[in-house]
């Protein structure tokens, strides 16, 4: 499971979020069987996703990452819930390129630069928010931080890292989130931005053993952090045969009639954790049923 771990200034103007998701990131690899440099660019949505869906206040809210961009890993999902829960997806699992110009995994190219950044949440109202913004780098962190900039007008600095080993396996994955509130005074700010400059990748930190609750209080020296709260997400997948049977049901009497009379079992597999739900006709026919006729 991931380690979350909150914290707030003093004055209650600046708040720092850091996830240890190293296990989160684990289950990612082996469930889609991901290469370096797609597992690290899965792994940073999903590590952001996590973090922006545990400030969600509801406990039925969810939060949905989306990127749709030219590189050749095509569209990547992830979901979080309230408590920072997550699942994730991505169109092509294996995509292989050389290192970038800082011999690192590149994760833009994988990506793409060109496309959008969607951010959904669900909080029980009759529509969702949708907020969508044109990608600035590819690299996640940087356009999870421009997000907020322009949808939420929150100042925020983003970080996301994920160290992939050799044999493909997870070495370290997490990230941060430092945000200020609007009454924050220059004096904070120049103090944040000296602190977050100092700092090593969070992927680096992680690796060689520092906690979240060391690198939020690194994030807020100075500013006398005190805790906020912590918590422990996991990577969960929340599907099941009756969300499966509503999927079908929502293609329309029409179209299950046809798949029925083909006479053959319908597989439906999970894009998020790999099951497989497997009907018969006479199941399909009897969806058929409660599906509407349009």
């Amino acid at each position: 499971m991931g380690k979350l771990y909150r914290a707030i200034s003093a004055d209650g103007s600046a708040f720092a979020a850091v996830l240890d998701a190293k296990d989160i990131v684990s289950e990612i690899e082996k469930l889609h069987k991901t290469s370096a440099v797609v597992t690290a660019g899965l792994g940073r949505l999903t590590i952001a996703a996590s973090l922006m869906g545990y400030m969600l206040k509801g406990e039925d809210d969810s939060l949905t990452l989306r990127i749709d961009a030219d590189g050749p890993a095509g569209q990547l999902v992830a979901v979080s819930d309230s408590r920072g829960n997550v699942k994730s997806t991505v169109a092509n699992p294996v995509v292989e390129l050389p290192l970038n110009d800082k011999g690192k995994l590149d994760v833009a190219g994988a990506v793409g630069r060109d496309g959008t950044l969607a951010v959904v949440k669900d909080m029980g109202l009759r529509d969702p928010y949708v907020g969508v913004i044109p990608l600035v780098s590819g690299e996640i962190a940087e356009d999870i931080a421009n997000y907020y900039a322009i949808s939420e007008q929150i100042p925020t600095v983003c970080a996301l890292g994920v160290l992939v080993d050799t044999d493909l396996s997870v070495k370290s994955a997490g990230g941060f989130l430092v945000q200020l509130l609007p009454f924050a005074d220059e004096k904070c700010i120049d103090i944040i931005e000296k602190n977050v400059a100092a700092m090593r990748p969070v992927s680096t930190l992680l690796d060689e053993g520092t906690t979240p609750e060391q690198i939020a209080n690194m994030l807020l020296d100075g500013l006398e952090p005190n805790e906020l709260d912590s918590a422990s997400p996991v990577y969960r997948c929340d599907c099941s045969r009756e969300r499966t049977e509503k999927v079908l049901i929502s293609i329309g009497q029409k179209e299950l009639r046809a798949i029925a009379e083909e006479g053959k079992d319908t597989e439906v597999k999970c894009h998020f954790c790999g099951k497989n739900y497997i009907f018969t006709p006479e199941e399909i026919s009897r969806l058929a049923e409660g599906a509407s006729e349009e």
